[in-house]
């Protein structure tokens, strides 16, 4: 049988205030090959931008290649032009793909005279939260559920999702919006159901992600009698005695996990991001 060679990618830039966008950029990246992303470094964005980037270089890599459609993702420290991008270690990448924003005669130029093909994702092709295509294949790991917001997503969503995932098969129930303004007030969430669901579903570490259908704290029990999980895990923010009398009465064992960040990475919490 012949073996078939994915195609080479590159995406450049800062996946400052990592959302949505950045994720469907990657995910469009990802169905023409192997993308890897040259990320830009804290001087770098200063030196492109004028100004000095939200979030440090180690937490956008950490978020990166935490996304199921990076395959690799290796940091810029010099900055030798907007409009190309450092020669690295064979193989050549064969596309470089931006998005309609960043495209340029120069940009075209640098690819024509290097052998490398350009693509550009329009804004239609940028459009909408599509599924993602998660592993189907059935597993003998335990299952493990997750519930929450994920409004204003960060490194420490990521993180528990990292931490959970070793536990089992990890399964995210996002709160439906209605839900969400029932718990936290008028204002919430700032980010729809279906874009924090594809947020959620983006990462690596996630089974897969669903939207919840209930309300109130167990507003995932329906998503629950479905799932039939082994496990239901929380960090401390979200122990609540619903939580842990609906666990015991269904024979689910619940799991608490403090709330670390990733090691040498800054605590993050959604509340203190909106509007950051």
């Amino acid at each position: 049988m012949k073996q078939v060679t994915m195609k080479r990618i590159v995406v450049t830039g800062s996946f400052d205030d990592f959302k949505s966008r950045h994720i469907r950029i990657l995910q469009e990246a990802s169905s023409f090959g192997l993308v890897h992303v040259l990320l830009w470094s804290d001087e770098v964005v200063r030196t492109r931008t004028g100004q000095a980037p939200k979030f440090q270089a180690s937490e956008r890599q950490y978020l990166l290649e935490s996304t199921r459609y990076v395959n690799k993702v290796t940091l810029i420290t010099n900055d030798i032009d907007a409009d190309t991008f450092p020669v690295l270690d064979a193989p050549k990448p064969d596309i470089w793909v931006v998005p309609a924003e960043d495209d340029s005669s120069n940009r075209r130029a640098f690819c024509s005279a290097n052998d490398i093909d350009f693509a550009v994702l329009s804004d239609h092709d940028l459009a909408g939260f599509p599924a993602a295509q998660v592993n189907g294949v059935e597993s003998h790991n335990k299952k493990v559920i997750v519930t929450g917001c994920y409004d204003w997503f960060h490194s420490g969503h990521v993180r528990f999702f990292e931490e959970t995932s070793e536990l089992g098969d990890l399964y995210v129930v996002a709160g439906n919006d209605a839900n969400v303004r029932l718990l936290k007030g008028e204002g919430h969430p700032f980010f729809s159901e279906e874009e924090r669901r594809y947020m959620v579903q983006s990462i690596r570490f996630v089974k897969q992600a669903l939207i919840s259908s209930g309300s109130g704290w167990m507003d995932a029990e329906p998503e629950i009698a479905v799932i039939q999980p082994d496990i239901y895990a929380v960090n401390e923010d979200g122990d609540v005695p619903e939580k842990r009398a609906f666990c015991e009465s269904h024979s689910i064992e619940y799991v608490v996990l403090e709330r670390l960040p990733k090691e040498g990475l800054t605590p993050r919490e959604s509340t203190d991001l909106r509007g950051f």
